[in-house]
């Protein structure tokens, strides 16, 4: 069961579940809360879990105007401050993790840790394997049935604003977000960059995103596609606690995170005469 929050933004529906630190899960676009069922059990062994739906998705209403990052990004603002009391690890899963991605380089003083899957930082014109699926979207079309199917039983606007609600988002998806490497630089927080190999975004443009954010972590998961928290929920959802858990980033041979800054020592540190066997002199 859920309840609403009068946040300045919109009045926001919210669940929550599990007990310890605060985690905020934000799902995706068109999508409500029932897309993070293969990830609550395992999540909420070990957190307290916050999760809303955006204004426009699920129990949420939508708002007058143009839907845009930005304003989800303040609405999430609002909500760690009003709702969870303070800082939170964030988990956002595409627009969710566009989503989070701004609010950790906005407000780092909420953002504890943060890992984005399926995320972008451009409009999807320049980032998309498919550009030409934003011109095949319409809200009455198969390619998203399954979205309408998520929003008509659920919405405070009735099952008739699904075609107002269908056009804003692509409309935000072909504009939006518009970051830049600058932005992304403001991101403190650790941060894990995940993906499917097989993703909506390009591989190249989730690698930029990986290398734009200050010592972040990149998972590409094998044999997955944009919906990787359903299709490979075991290993996603184990990714996210270890990354969640971790106290720093150890590795043997750090090359980009070489000068970082300090690099603690591992429990056992590696020598010449230790590794010599397992590493393989360049030829």
């Amino acid at each position: 069961m859920g309840e609403y929050a009068d946040l300045p933004g919109v009045r926001t529906w919210y669940e929550t579940e599990g007990s310890g630190d605060p985690l905020v899960l934000l799902h995706g676009g068109f999508c409500t809360n029932d897309t993070w069922g293969a990830q609550r059990a395992d999540l909420a062994s070990a957190y307290r879990l916050y999760l809303p739906e955006r204004r426009a998705h699920g129990h949420t209403a939508d708002v007058a105007g143009p839907l845009t990052y930005q304003d989800m990004a303040d609405d999430t603002v609002a909500f760690l401050e009003e709702v969870v009391g303070g800082p939170a690890h964030l988990v956002g899963w595409s627009d969710g993790g566009v989503v989070a991605l701004i609010v950790a380089g906005d407000r780092p003083d909420l953002v504890r840790k943060a890992v984005a899957i399926g995320a972008n930082f451009r409009p999807g014109p320049e980032c998309f394997v498919e550009p030409s699926m934003l011109d095949a979207m319409t809200p009455s079309g198969p390619d998203l049935a399954f979205f309408r199917e998520l929003y008509e039983p659920v919405s405070p606007d009735g099952a008739g604003h699904w075609p107002v609600v269908a056009e804003k988002v692509i409309d935000m998806w072909r504009t939006q977000p518009a970051l830049t490497a600058e932005d992304l630089a403001r991101v403190g927080a650790p941060t894990l960059v995940m993906a499917g190999d097989d993703d909506l975004m390009t591989l190249e443009h989730t690698t930029a995103l990986y290398r734009a954010i200050p010592d972040a972590e990149l998972a590409v998961v094998p044999g997955a596609s944009h919906l990787v928290p359903l299709e490979k929920p075991a290993l996603v959802n184990r990714l996210i606690l270890d990354h969640l858990a971790q106290e720093a980033v150890e590795t043997m041979m750090p090359i980009r995170r070489a000068d970082t800054g300090p690099r603690r020592a591992p429990r056992s540190e590696p020598t010449a005469s230790r590794t010599a066997g397992l590493i393989p002199p360049c030829s």
